[in-house]
């Protein structure tokens, strides 16, 4: 077996990875720095916190759009995910729910690991729907309880503004549900109060939120002066790399999705978010008013527009693998160490991807 740089929770390594039972069981070597060789690097396998779709299928078709979707991010490193639902009618989100709590209790062969749910809306405000679906409603309590427990839902952007959302995000953080804000017109107070009931991060930071003004700083202040984490697609065409350093600099354990589409890794044309259809080209993918609706950004991607616009390689993957595992209380993944799942990405000096295991699974 080759050597690798091995990225550690302490450290580079030079030596190699060893697993078993799709654990590792030790890493041998000696602390190294990667700029003094030529051997590739092995990192983390990815982790990303808001998919809707891949490879052509949406998350919200169900049935064998599930496994296209986990099998396509598999290809660009991304080893686990949360499925990401749209707003939609409460009959349509149920049936998905449905199929995906059966989906999440097992992993197929090369695919990645689904670890659960992201529900982003219905629970949004109307008036910031970016390219989400018009059905956008108040949270009951009720329908709350019926998706819980339909799937392992992680995660639910909410708007904090809306009345009654307050409560709702009390009961649901302290039940271990991660709440973040997002599709809002909220004020800062707004967002500071729903971080005090139990709020922990912010859905891809600065689109489709109340932006920062000196006199007015909105969401996006209330993010910037308050958070521990927010998410934020890397794909220098949702946010500036100035106003990404910003955040950098201001939110600790700011941490990157892809937010990607049924488009990502196809080829330009349209396809399916929810309800919509959806124009990939130049890039990105777009409603018919122009709208940004997702991304078809991969996490292998992400990771060097990081490193490009000047993160080192060591913190541009804590904030793909690190980051996000820790948001969720997963110990066990998004680091390279014993007892941790051995789920890791290799890549070669210019950070092409050219080998993933997932739970020990060698793609």
């Amino acid at each position: 077996m080759s050597e690798d740089n091995i990225l550690t929770p302490q450290g580079w390594i030079r030596g190699r990875l060893l697993h078993q039972h799709g654990k590792v069981t030790q890493i041998e070597g000696t602390p190294c720095d990667p700029s003094e060789n030529d051997l590739p690097y092995l990192l983390p396998g990815f982790i990303d916190l808001h998919v809707h779709g891949g490879g052509g299928k949406d998350i919200m078709q169900g049935g064998d759009a599930f496994e296209t979707i986990a099998r396509t991010h598999l290809r660009f490193g991304t080893t686990s995910l949360l499925a990401t639902t749209m707003t939609a009618p409460p009959e349509e989100i149920s049936e998905i729910l449905g199929q995906l709590g059966a989906y999440c209790e097992q992993r197929q062969p090369g695919t990645a690991r689904v670890l659960g749910v992201h529900l982003e809306g219905p629970f949004i405000n109307p008036g910031k729907l970016g390219a989400q679906p018009n059905f956008a409603h108040t949270a009951i309590s009720a329908e709350v309880e019926d998706y819980l427990r339909l799937a392992p839902i992680r995660v639910i952007t909410i708007a904090p503004e809306i009345a009654g959302h307050a409560a709702l995000i009390r009961d649901l953080s302290a039940r271990g549900i991660r709440m973040q804000i997002g599709h809002t017109l909220g004020s800062y107070e707004e967002g500071v109060a729903a971080l005090e009931a139990g709020v922990t991060s912010f859905t891809h930071l600065y689109n489709a939120m109340s932006p920062l003004h000196h006199r007015e700083p909105g969401i996006v202040g209330a993010a910037l002066a308050h958070a521990r984490y927010a998410e934020l697609i890397p794909d220098l065409l949702h946010v500036h790399p100035g106003a990404m350093r910003v955040a950098l600099r201001s939110i600790p354990c700011l941490y990157c999705v892809t937010d990607s589409t049924a488009a990502a890794g196809m080829p330009d044309g349209e396809y399916k978010l929810g309800s919509h259809t959806v124009t990939k080209c130049l890039g990105g993918v777009r409603l018919a008013d122009g709208t940004l609706a997702g991304s078809t950004l991969t996490m292998d991607q992400a990771l060097r527009n990081l490193v490009k616009i000047g993160l080192p390689l060591a913190e541009a993957s804590q904030r793909l693998s690190q980051f996000p595992a820790d948001y969720l209380g997963l110990p066990e993944r998004g680091r390279l160490q014993t007892g941790s799942w051995a789920d890791c990405v290799r890549l070669d000096r210019s950070l092409t991807l050219t080998s993933i295991m997932v739970e020990g699974e060698v793609q």
